[in-house]
């Protein structure tokens, strides 16, 4: 980690005024730790979108157990990228559904290709992959 260098940023009244409340929101002591997360958001975010580098992540699924062949064909995608694929829980939500979570770590476009691969499969009601950093390239 680098040396820590002060700055100063000028705003609108309005947008500090703002920007104030979100930090009080957010529980944020000081704006400084505020600004810091919002440039490692923009930096994590900006690395998953230009598919550079090794990203990590987590895919929720949700899915009725149910539907014919459907759990076998979201085995058989996950065996087929194992090595992307860290762990995974898998939750009975009801008599019917199911909510499958997996932990992911890999280059961006594998991730977010496997990521869209399961989400499409016909027959899951929800996913969502969410993307961040592996912590190698931000401070």
């Amino acid at each position: 980690m680098g040396e820590t260098i002060r700055f100063g940023v000028s705003l609108d009244s309005d947008l500090l005024d703002k920007f104030d409340q979100l930090c009080k929101e957010k529980s944020y002591q000081t704006r400084s730790e505020a600004i810091r997360d919002l440039i490692r958001s923009m930096l994590v975010q900006r690395q998953w979108e230009n598919d550079d580098g090794e990203v990590a992540g987590t895919l929720t699924l949700v899915y009725d157990h149910h539907q014919s062949g459907l759990a076998q064909k979201l085995t058989e995608i996950q065996h087929d990228s194992h090595d992307a694929i860290l762990c995974t829980m898998h939750v009975h939500l009801d008599h019917h559904n199911c909510l499958e979570v997996l932990a992911l770590k890999g280059p961006a476009e594998n991730i977010k290709a496997l990521g869209q691969k399961l989400i499409s499969t016909k027959g899951v009601k929800h996913g969502h992959l969410v993307l961040t950093t592996t912590g190698q390239e931000i401070g």
